[in-house]
């Protein structure tokens, strides 16, 4: 049992660290390719239209469960600290990235937004250290991990929504879908052998949606272009980081940024 709980822990590990560095998951009903993402931002150093909500609510959900699975908080669960301490690294670069080449306005509130989820993971350490002790700390870290992993994982329905209106899959790559349900799924085994349900339930709920991905990528595969008449509009295509601008909008927003 120890043994098949640490392999799916490390396996975990691994599904997850490609949804970090790949298409991450995040808040605001979208994903963003991160890495594509953020080296074109810093290509034309500008932010453009992207949202750095995403990013900065996605570093909560790491902080929160890397939190939770220290041994002081819950025992066993080292592993699920290790791949959301790192998350949070990555997650930290984004926004302080964010941050500096967002527009004035933007980047207020992204600075914001950024120094209140500092102040929630804070006030959850500090009450968890100072007044809660034994199984109430964990009580009350597993449900604050628990929820923010839950919203994270329900983040792709609008991307899904988006495949059943366009019936393209276009948008949601099927290497992206695998990952999502194989990153759930060995959490959620690894939730079951160690009897925790904090770590069980949020990733049962993405190994359904992961799930529900690959299904409708067999029912779509054979369409993966997105008809004219059905085209995404600018706001659907900027949420999923492939919408390019117009040269003239671009032109004036590196001027601005300059």
């Amino acid at each position: 049992m120890d043994v098949a709980h640490f392999l799916f822990g490390i396996f975990g590990n691994a599904s997850a660290l490609f949804l970090f560095l790949a298409p991450v998951y995040a808040l605001h009903s979208c994903f963003l390719p991160s890495l594509i993402t953020f080296k074109r931002i810093i290509k034309n150093r500008s932010t453009e239209k992207f949202s750095g909500i995403p990013y900065v609510m996605t570093l909560l959900n790491c902080l929160l469960s890397a939190w939770y699975g220290l041994p002081f908080v819950s025992p066993h669960n080292i592993l699920v600290s290790t791949v959301n301490g790192t998350g949070s690294f990555i997650e930290i670069i984004y926004v302080l990235i964010f941050i500096v080449l967002a527009p004035r306005k933007e980047k207020a509130k992204i600075l914001g937004l950024f120094t209140f989820v500092l102040s929630v993971f804070s006030a959850v350490v500090f009450v968890s250290l100072f007044a809660l002790h034994g199984n109430s700390r964990k009580l009350f870290c597993g449900f604050a991990a628990a929820i923010f992993s839950i919203i994270m994982y329900g983040s792709p329905l609008s991307i899904m929504r988006l495949v059943i209106k366009t019936k393209s899959v276009e948008f949601m790559p099927f290497f992206l879908s695998l990952f999502v349900f194989l990153c759930g799924t060995s959490w959620f085994i690894f939730g079951l052998l160690g009897r925790d349900p904090f770590v069980a339930v949020p990733n049962g709920v993405g190994s359904a949606l992961g799930t529900m991905q690959l299904i409708l990528y067999f029912i779509y595969r054979d369409n993966k272009g997105v008809p004219r008449k059905q085209a995404p509009t600018e706001e659907e295509s900027m949420e999923m980081g492939d919408a390019k601008p117009q040269q003239g909008k671009q032109s004036n927003a590196n001027g601005i940024q300059g």
